[in-house]
Order: structure tokens, then C-alpha cells, then sequence
């Protein structure tokens, strides 16, 4: 992609990934901090374009094993969730952007076991069709669900925490529009207009049934363990 050998070229589409995300952060931070961005929407841009670092995934050449440096920037914020979710404090950037109610523990919960996700996508289904499913669903639908849901859902229903009709809508549309056009975009010999259509719809059962704080577990799983039966 950037004329380089397979390794250099690796690392450097890993190092912009690396740039993108710590951009974003701090990016976020500013608007939280300086313009009052409400924490938990900057929490849900911060999730969604995290899961857009798949669309750098075209950069990596697949003929040598740096091509799992992808993950780098996940794996950089495991280490980085744990430290700041034990240690950091008010202030902290990751604190202000990533959490609900500026309670560091957060950071242990969703953040945690979305990179963890991220991670095994990158790496166990390194461009798959699930594992770009997967990252998908979880980034846009899981990321817009709450976003309209929260502000906007009227009609409730609870399984194992509460819901609405219309998150669970937006889920799954989010989640359809944007599994359509990045497997067209990263693995365009796997587009299959109603494998794609099913596999949200499934996604977003498990998001509506899911318990609270473990959704970003059950989608993918529930989208991996699908895949091999649509």
C-alpha cells in the first residue's frame, strides 16, 4: 500500500491506527471539557470510532504476520484501561470520555471488554467475515442503540436490563448499514446481502436481552457463533 516492505509497511499502518485513536481521545476531551459534551455520548462516538479502526485494515499486507500489528493499538489500551482504571484520577482524559458518570471503575467494564473484543477480531479472525461482522455491529449498532435510545426511546421493555423499541431499531439499522458496507469495503468476497441481514437481526437480540455492561461480549459471540449457522 505505501511502496514498503511488508514489515514497514505494517508498522506503519499500525502506528496510524495508534495516531487515530489517541486523536480521538483527546479530541473527545476537549469537547467534554471545553464545549460540555455530555459523558456519555462522547462515550459512545469514543466507542464508535474505535470500531472504525477496521476500516484501516485494507493498509495492513496480509503476506507477512506483522499484519496482526492491527491489534496494537487495542492491546496498548488494554494495559492502559487497567492502569487508569484502578489508578487515574477525575481528570484524566480517558476518565472524561469513556465513562458514564466519571467513575474510573468504568473503565474496567465496557472500554475493557470492547478492546479484549477488538483484539480477538484482529487477531483469531483477522479479516473474516464475522470478525469484521463483529466489529461492525459492535462499533456502529451497540454504538448508536444507547445514543437514540437513551434520549429518544418511549416504549420500554426489560429482560435483563431496560431497554427500548427504539434503540433496539437503531441497533439493528446501524448495525445492517454499517455490516453492508464494510464487508463490501474490507472483504468484498464475502458480501451476502441476507447472511449480513440476518446476522443483525441476531446482534440485536442479543443486545436487547443482554445483561448490563456485558453486551460488548455477547454481540460478538452471538455474531461469531451465528456465522457458522446462516
Amino acid at each position: 500500500m505505501f511502496g514498503l516492505s511488508p514489515l514497514y509497511n505494517n508498522l506503519l499502518a499500525a502506528l496510524l491506527t495508534i495516531v487515530y485513536v489517541f486523536s480521538l481521545v483527546a479530541l473527545m476531551e476537549v469537547f467534554v471539557t471545553r464545549f460540555g459534551l455530555a459523558r456519555d455520548l462522547s462515550r459512545k462516538i469514543t466507542h464508535i470510532g474505535a470500531g472504525m479502526i477496521i476500516a484501516f485494515l485494507p493498509l495492513f499486507d496480509d503476506t507477512h504476520w506483522s499484519k496482526y500489528l492491527n491489534v496494537s493499538i487495542f492491546v496498548i489500551w488494554i494495559f492502559l484501561l487497567i492502569q487508569k482504571g484502578l489508578f487515574a484520577d477525575v481528570d484524566d482524559e480517558a476518565v472524561k470520555t469513556m465513562t458514564r458518570t466519571g467513575d474510573r471503575r468504568e473503565l474496567l467494564k465496557g472500554p475493557l471488554y470492547f478492546t479484549i473484543i477488538a483484539t480477538i477480531c484482529g487477531t483469531l479472525f483477522y479479516k473474516t467475515f464475522e470478525g469484521v461482522l463483529a466489529m461492525a455491529v459492535l462499533g456502529w449498532g451497540d454504538g448508536m442503540a444507547p445514543i437514540i435510545g437513551s434520549r429518544y426511546g418511549k416504549i420500554k421493555y426489560k429482560i435483563l436490563s431496560q431497554k427500548s423499541l427504539e434503540g433496539s431499531l437503531t441497533m439493528f439499522v446501524s448495525a445492517f448499514v454499517a455490516s453492508l458496507l464494510l464487508i463490501q469495503f474490507i472483504v468484498p468476497q464475502e458480501y451476502n446481502f441476507n447472511r449480513i441481514l440476518i446476522l443483525s437481526a441476531i446482534a440485536t437480540v442479543a443486545e436487547g436481552t443482554s445483561p448490563k455492561e456485558l453486551d460488548n461480549f455477547i454481540i460478538p459471540l452471538a455474531i461469531i457463533g451465528g456465522a457458522q449457522l446462516v
